[in-house]
């Protein structure tokens, strides 16, 4: 038994995958138990039989990295190679690749870089999350939504919904950090790490994976800042290190700062926050600013707002002559004051970002027109996936219009490309075409229910 986890049983050489679970499942009890407890012992619990599961975790159709291995060859001979993995692992033996560096187009026309890690890194790491994470889980505070097991955009976008809504909020700060995961500290990263973790093998890994630079055009550069974006790691390790640095002061100056409602709701590096006093919105944020700059972070200039927002918003702009109130987009929604049609009440209406729907319009027509030549079958097939796709994400109360709108775009796009798929296209009159859509394009429908039913149903409390 190792001194200081002394809830941690040891695990034998070959353990099932049951003995695993509830392996990790000790772990989390104790780390809930005691929030100062550090755990010098957590390599037994990466197994071959975590190693598969972490396997078939992974993403199967994803581009390979710097070794070129896809997930489809990798599991040719997975049973032979998952020991050997493992044994690299617990020996030590085993070496970190680098990232392939790729470029995604951002929607304001900049490029975002993307790290690609190899195969087995990915393994790897997802298991050391899965180990993790039932570390973490017990820390990170509930109004942190990113990548945590069992939450996502929807669970964060319900909580500002139903704060907004239910608490007195009439000031709204719209949150960004400035390139935060290229300029994670890692010498702070691997401090706020080290107050939970002991195990050196585990901080020997992680170190090697900070460490373990990119590769861009075959040319291999170090990374002394930053953790990839697209890692399988990365996600944990931000949410770490904005844990240390963000969620634990924001809770203490909540609590001790401030005289009115506060409403705080994270995901990743955007962060939204609701105040009922506008000098505390002010200060809050101008020591926001001092707080994250000890840490190597910035508050971007631009992106971040701070707007007057909630069920009053309207009418005391309206009295100071001013026009409507401002709106802020936080996860693909665009936030506005509105009220029900029904009784006149305060809602907060969320419509598709214009800007994504544009974008997401735009990617459907070229790829049709590349493809308008193809059966059309196997184009009513691809397209009805798309805007399902579209439908289940974006299909949330008061967004009918914007999900008509690209429906309606689709259809036209599909027209146009059909009728260029040879000079008697234009034979293809809307009689015609309405069958095709009715036959593979689904009809706009609200998928989620109102949000303050969902956040009963998921924290009850």
């Amino acid at each position: 038994m190792t001194k200081g986890n002394s809830g941690q049983s040891p695990a034998t050489r070959t353990q099932s995958r049951g003995q695993a679970s509830s392996g990790l499942d000790r772990v989390r009890e104790e780390a809930g138990r005691d929030k100062h407890l550090r755990f010098t012992n957590l390599m037994h619990h990466v197994t071959v039989d975590l190693l598969r599961k972490s396997y078939f975790a992974l993403k199967r159709n994803a581009a390979p990295g710097v070794d070129g291995v896809t997930w489809h060859e990798y599991g040719e001979d997975l049973e032979a190679r998952l020991p050997d993995l493992n044994d690299r692992v617990q020996s030590g033996r085993y070496r970190a690749k680098p990232s392939r560096r790729t470029w995604i187009p951002k929607a304001d026309g900049r490029q975002r870089p993307l790290g690609i890690a190899a195969l087995e890194d990915k393994i790897v790491q997802q298991a050391m999350v899965m180990v993790l994470s039932s570390i973490y889980e017990e820390d990170i505070l509930g109004f942190s939504y990113s990548f945590r097991p069992g939450r996502g955009p929807h669970n964060a976008l319900d909580a500002l919904w139903v704060g907004i809504t239910q608490q007195k909020v009439n000031w709204v700060l719209d949150l960004d950090i400035r390139s935060f995961f290229d300029t994670i500290d890692h010498e702070w990263l691997m401090k706020f790490v080290e107050h939970r973790i002991a195990d050196r093998r585990v901080l020997r890994l992680i170190r090697k994976w900070l460490r373990a630079g990119v590769s861009e055009d075959g040319e291999w550069s170090k990374t002394m800042v930053g953790t990839p974006q697209g890692s399988v790691i990365s996600p944990l390790l931000a949410n770490v290190y904005l844990y240390y640095v963000l969620d634990q002061w924001v809770q203490a100056w909540r609590k001790r700062r401030v005289r009115g409602d506060v409403i705080v709701v994270r995901y990743a590096d955007d962060a939204v926050l609701g105040f009922q006093y506008r000098d505390e919105a002010e200060s809050f944020l101008q020591e926001l600013r001092e707080r994250v700059a000890k840490f190597g972070l910035e508050i971007h200039q631009d992106k971040t707002r701070l707007i007057e927002f909630g069920r009053f918003a309207a009418k005391r702009r309206a009295e100071r002559g001013e026009g409507k109130p401002e709106m802020f987009d936080f996860l693909g929604f665009t936030h506005i004051c509105a009220k029900r049609r029904s009784n006149g009440t305060f809602i907060v209406q969320r419509k598709t970002i214009a800007k994504r729907l544009r974008a997401k319009a735009k990617e459907v027509k070229g790829t049709l027109m590349r493809n308008r030549h193809k059966p059309v079958p196997e184009q009513g097939r691809w397209l009805r996936s798309v805007v399902r796709g579209f439908f289940n994400y974006y299909a949330v109360p008061g967004n009918r219009r914007a999900l008509q709108s690209f429906r309606t775009h689709v259809n036209r796009m599909w027209l146009r490309a059909l009728r260029r798929r040879s000079q008697r296209g234009q034979c293809l009159n809307w009689r015609r075409m309405k069958r095709l859509i009715q036959t593979w394009i689904p009809s706009v429908r609200i998928l989620h229910p109102y949000p303050n039913q969902r956040l009963r149903v998921s924290y009850p409390r």
